[in-house]
């Protein structure tokens, strides 16, 4: 049996769920001493968490729903694995396409590989090494250059975050179309390294402006796109006019399986990895994620 949208008004709730929490990242700019907790092992842990909890969904419940549903479609085993797999590869180019996009809005990508605290130390005209800092001349433009440059900076860092939200939410709202227990486990994952992306464009725009609603304002905005991803999902199905439509959640869950992976592979792990180049937490806490996902899995099969 296909999935159906009755689970429809959890998958919204979860999904606008794992977008507000970049609103508990952005919420440390109204307490400036929390944002030295945000550290990197702490941020490398979290990424790293939040990968392993998408890749083992990804291969272990929603490729193969997607595979079963093509064959529940009237296809033979091995047309149903072909159109599967190629949904797959699919949803990984299209996130390749967007995550190119993102680089031209944001070419400097500095909000990758900094802590908050860094972030933080670069407005003070601080750094904790030379090699950390390699355009130190930059550092002497005057405050009102400097307030233009950080403003740019959090304004880039709001729309690549907010595109690439986009799939994330998506994927949060099929999954628990799927299984009201996957999305929600999925969807904490999202959360998860959706708070330090709140970080990333709060602190840059309230030391830009002064404010520190404005980068409260804009962190959750950008997270409010989680559920425009969700409503195009929604949109699709409803557009076929069949809620059962095997097909439909067919190739849905095949291109979102690839979305994830590659939001794994081309975000979270590199990410994390600037903030661990030592790996000392990043591995470990991936497979920590998986075996999360595995165990929540495995309870409610009995």
């Amino acid at each position: 049996m296909a999935p159906n949208l009755d689970n429809s008004g959890t998958a919204f709730l979860v999904v606008i769920m794992a977008g507000l929490s970049t609103a508990i990242g952005a919420a440390v700019v109204f307490e400036p001493r929390m944002v030295k907790l945000a550290s990197k092992p702490v941020l490398a842990a979290g990424l790293g968490f939040s990968g392993g909890v998408m890749m083992y969904v990804s291969f272990a419940e929603i490729f193969p729903e997607s595979r079963t549903l093509f064959e529940e479609h009237g296809l033979d085993k091995a047309l149903a694995y072909f159109w599967a797999t190629f949904c797959v590869f699919s949803g990984m180019l299209l996130l390749r396409v967007m995550a190119f996009v993102v680089h031209l809005l944001d070419k400097d990508e500095v909000h990758e590989g900094q802590a908050p605290h860094e972030i933080e130390a670069a407005k003070n005209g601080e750094t904790e090494t030379t090699a950390e800092a390699p355009k130190v001349e930059e550092r002497s433009l005057s405050p009102r250059r400097e307030a233009q440059k950080l403003k740019v900076i959090g304004l880039q860092t709001a729309l690549a975050i907010a595109i690439h939200n986009v799939p994330e939410g998506l994927a949060g709202y099929v999954g628990t179309l799927a299984d009201p227990t996957v999305g929600i486990t999925l969807s904490v994952a999202i959360a998860i390294h959706n708070i330090p992306e709140g970080l990333c464009v709060a602190l840059p725009i309230y030391y830009a402006t002064g404010s520190r609603l404005k980068g409260f304002t804009l962190a959750l905005v950008s997270g409010f796109a989680e559920p425009v991803g969700a409503l195009m999902a929604w949109a699709i199905i409803k557009g076929t006019g069949e809620d059962m439509s095997y097909a439909v959640y067919a190739v849905l869950f095949g291109v979102v399986t690839g979305m994830m992976i590659m939001i794994t592979l081309h975000e979270l792990i590199p990410v994390a990895m600037r903030y661990d180049p030592q790996n000392k937490v990043t591995t470990n806490c991936m497979v920590v994620g998986m075996a999360v996902m595995a165990a929540s899995l495995c309870l409610f099969q009995v």
